[in-house]
């Protein structure tokens, strides 16, 4: 599973760099004496294909980034149901007279 969203997200990030360096740039003379400052604000006309591309992918991108933070994390951890639980088991008693009981001894007095 994590190498399955790893490949997803190296692939999510060069596709996003790609489309976003095909884009035409706005506003690129708006830091130069502020000129183009009006096409920085205007809503753009229409989706094209590459702005569509760019929204799936920035969101493939930040969903593949969260699961991949959550699995790392949860690397050693394994469900109750997974791991296989030895229990000691404490042995059966026997029974029968095999050994008298203990008596304690007390030492003889002499008078």
């Amino acid at each position: 599973m994590y190498a399955f969203l790893m490949t997803i997200h190296i692939a999510a990030c060069l596709l996003l760099i790609l489309v976003v360096l095909l884009q035409a740039g706005r506003g690129a003379g708006f830091a130069v004496f502020g000129g183009g400052g009006d096409q920085m604000f205007a809503s753009p006309s229409g989706s094209s294909f590459l702005k569509q591309a760019t929204t799936v992918l920035a969101g493939t991108f930040a969903v593949t980034s969260l699961m991949l933070t959550l699995l790392s994390s949860r690397v050693g951890m394994n469900s109750v149901t997974q791991k296989n639980l030895k229990v000691p088991v404490a042995p059966a008693e026997q029974t029968g007279a095999a050994m008298p009981p203990a008596v304690p001894s007390t030492p003889a007095k002499a008078e």
